[in-house]
């Protein structure tokens, strides 16, 4: 059984006992989730597409921690104007459970 569910403005297809990696989410540690904007369902060879969304199902996931992705460095140069800049960004990045998905 999985599920393609909408967090924070993306996509994800999400199945029961694993984890995620989304864009930082408000929330402490051990903090109970429930995410409603579930656009499809797949259980025992059936396929639940929502317009837009599934009615009556969600996805329920557990806060395991919040971390830092990879640095990535951002470089920009325009040649011959002496023009240099190097600037970093590492994404805060909020780690999920999932532990039920509910369909309809």
């Amino acid at each position: 059984m999985y599920a393609i569910v909408e967090i924070a403005g993306q996509q994800f297809k999400v199945e029961e006992g694993r984890y995620i990696y989304t864009h930082r989410l408000e929330g402490e540690a051990n903090a109970e989730l429930v995410f409603d904007k579930v656009l499809l369902v797949e259980s025992e060879g059936g396929v639940s597409i929502g317009a837009p969304t599934v009615a009556g199902a969600s996805v329920k996931g557990t806060i395991l921690e919040h971390l830092k992705g990879e640095k990535v460095i951002v470089f920009k140069k325009k040649r011959r104007k002496s023009y240099q800049k190097q600037n970093g960004h590492r994404q805060a990045l909020t780690k999920v459970q999932i532990n039920q998905i509910v369909g309809a």
